[in-house]
């Protein structure tokens, strides 16, 4: 197998000649490129032009190789390098206050959502947080058109809108065989991630698409239609009219973990009314000239959006800040003099 069927370019070519005309690739014995197509904890599968091999962890590697990687292999073979990456998706760790790096180079962000379940903007704009954060593209993936009303699909489609009105979506039913071809056509050569919760379809979908068993798939519980992990793993397949496809666990809680103009560019609205207000640091709570409150007042901008929009601009600027060990520091030290200073106010 080529590894152009795994995106591999001139680019990419580029920098694997760069990098070993660096003296520390010296002592690299029958160096060779590849791509991560899974992590499993022991090692990696590596895809590479003598076929997906297995490769062992050696000298260590920084940044350590996730899913969608392009490494540069020794003889062993063990990974001795990560190249420059063009993207990372990540998240915040589960429950934890870490990054965690869910796949890397890739170019569109498939938001899933099945339309056996309520489909909720929250959710939506959280991923696409993800995406921008990534550089990357999102396009919401309606599933399980088969199972719901025409009506329904028709809410999601408007809930969509709602949450960015130039965002693509695409419904199909991935058991019905209908609406594959559009999504294919919207992916094209590129390397798309799946996200969504359990149960949304996700293992049917990338079924269809790569056209083979690949992904184990499961039921749901009858009343709220949540369902298990199937997808134990991060795993890359190549589509079946080209292209590839990182398929993701479900995630039932999209932490974000992102830079903060990841979440101007998903609430571009909002930020736009930001920059009209009276005062530089206003907060949009109630300093006067403030152009989002009167956004709100005037009618032209949701509560709830704004709602949304400070929570992911707290998330994100608490990621900011425990990705500085000086700006964490400084912060605990400020909630332990205000802490402090309620204490003391308490007992007077």
């Amino acid at each position: 197998m080529s590894l152009d069927a795994y995106g591999w370019d001139d680019r990419w070519r580029g920098e694997v000649e760069a990098f070993l005309t660096d003296e520390a690739a010296s002592d690299i014995d029958s160096p060779r490129p590849g791509r991560v197509v899974r992590h499993d904890g022991a090692g990696l599968m590596v895809a590479t032009e003598d076929g997906v091999i297995r490769a062992m962890f050696g000298p260590t590697v920084d940044p350590a190789p996730v899913v969608g990687d392009w490494v540069v292999l020794d003889r062993v073979p063990n990974p001795r390098a990560t190249l420059p990456r063009r993207s990372l998706l990540r998240r915040r760790a589960a429950g934890g206050e870490g990054e965690q790096a869910m796949a890397a180079n890739v170019d569109v962000v498939l938001i899933v959502c099945g339309l056996d379940r309520p489909v909720r903007i929250g959710r939506i704009q959280r991923t696409m947080t993800l995406a921008n954060d990534a550089g990357a593209e999102s396009l919401v993936v309606l599933t399980k058109a088969d199972l719901a009303d025409p009506t329904d699909a028709a809410r999601a489609e408007m809930t969509v809108a709602e949450a960015d009105p130039s965002l693509a979506v695409v419904t199909l039913s991935a058991r019905g065989g209908w609406g594959i071809t559009d999504l294919l056509d919207h992916i094209g050569r590129r390397t798309v991630a799946l996200i969504g919760e359990s149960g949304a379809g996700k293992s049917t979908l990338v079924n269809t698409l790569v056209n083979a068993q690949v992904a184990a798939t499961g039921g749901v519980r009858e009343g709220d239609a949540k369902g298990r992990h199937t997808t134990t793993s991060r795993e890359l397949h190549l589509l079946a009219t080209g292209g590839v496809l990182v398929d993701t666990p479900g995630i039932r809680e999209v932490g974000i973990f992102a830079d903060p103009d990841a979440v101007a560019e998903t609430f571009a609205d909002v930020e736009e009314l930001a920059t009209q207000c009276r005062f530089n640091d206003c907060t949009h709570r109630s300093e006067p000239g403030c152009a989002v409150t009167a956004a709100v007042e005037a009618g032209d901008l949701a509560p709830d959006r704004l709602d949304r929009w400070r929570v992911l601009e707290a998330e994100a600027e608490a990621a900011a800040v425990r990705a500085d060990p000086v700006a964490a520091r400084r912060r605990d030290r400020q909630m332990g003099r205000m802490y402090r200073d309620v204490l003391r106010d308490k007992h007077r």
